[in-house]
């Protein structure tokens, strides 16, 4: 469920009790879970639909379960734009539902059939529906500043090894390091360890036998150092996404029984009200 919208539209004072009803219903998890099987069915059907010799038989059935489930996430958006009006806009994850669904009701047919191709990334809607996979994106958009950093500090190192290599090696292997941007694509295959030695390295080293002194500390920087840099940034972010997440449970845990017992002290004044009260009778009784 989405809260944040909700607590959002809640705290509007002009919306209407009915808006609200319909946001809570299309956030419930019923709802969302409908939501999500629909579009785990839909995928699955538009990898099986892609298939030429399945399509023969079964293109009228995968046709029906793509209009369908279609169906229901243009429905679902227009039940979300009628409750939340112009907060809709304020969620990137809405936008971002709205953005798929509107590339996925592109005609078939004419210069735009092109984009029809991208209908695939109705799977992508799975992100804005599983509160984890929400958790893990928001982490990873929260560590794009550190990993800014990162990028600069690798091109600098990156663009520097490349003009290295077309110095060291242009003349005996052109097609690797001929220029500045074959240099560039040839350390990056290098770095992602991709036949690396066989295919790149000891082909150069009988070349040039001291090639190693080269190679060896650049995939020590970029593979085992910088690419670490990456991950290290990304799973800092998503530890301080979830102590966020916690310190505004525990917020909200503190004021609950800062008002439990609020209401725990006015009880029991008045269970002293009622009992000064009860006295008072009985003594005018007797």
């Amino acid at each position: 469920m989405n809260v944040d919208d909700l607590e959002l539209l809640r705290s509007q004072p002009d919306v209407a009790p009915w808006r609200i009803r319909l946001a809570e219903w299309v956030e419930s998890k019923f709802v969302q879970r409908f939501i999500l099987m629909a579009i785990l069915v839909n995928a699955v059907f538009l990898g099986i639909y892609i298939d030429p010799t399945i399509l023969e038989h079964y293109d009228p059935l995968f046709h029906t379960i793509d209009v369908i489930c279609l169906a229901i996430f243009t429905i679902e958006i227009a039940i979300k734009l009628v409750a939340y009006q112009q907060h809709f806009f304020r969620s990137g994850w809405n936008i971002f539902d709205l953005i798929v669904v509107g590339i996925a009701l592109i005609p078939g047919n004419g210069a735009l059939s092109v984009l029809r191709t991208l209908r695939v990334l109705r799977v992508l809607r799975v992100l804005t529906v599983v509160p984890s996979l929400r958790r893990v994106v928001a982490a990873f958009i929260h560590a794009i500043p550190g990993l800014g950093s990162v990028v600069a500090v690798m091109a600098i190192f990156f663009y520097a090894a490349a003009v290295m290599a077309v110095g060291f090696f242009s003349e005996s292997f052109p097609d690797w390091f001929g220029s500045v941007g074959k240099s560039l694509y040839t350390l990056f295959q290098i770095m992602t360890l991709e036949s690396w030695s066989m295919g790149i390295v000891r082909p150069v080293m009988e070349a040039h036998p001291h090639a190693w002194a080269f190679f060896v500390p650049f995939i020590i920087l970029a593979t085992f150092t910088i690419l670490n840099l990456f991950i290290g940034i990304i799973v800092d972010a998503m530890q301080s996404q979830s102590a966020e997440e916690h310190q505004t449970l525990r917020d909200e845990n503190v004021e609950i029984i800062s008002e439990s017992s609020e209401i725990h002290v006015e009880l029991s004044a008045l269970r002293e009200d009622v009992k000064t009260l009860k006295d008072l009778l009985e003594s005018r009784s007797n």
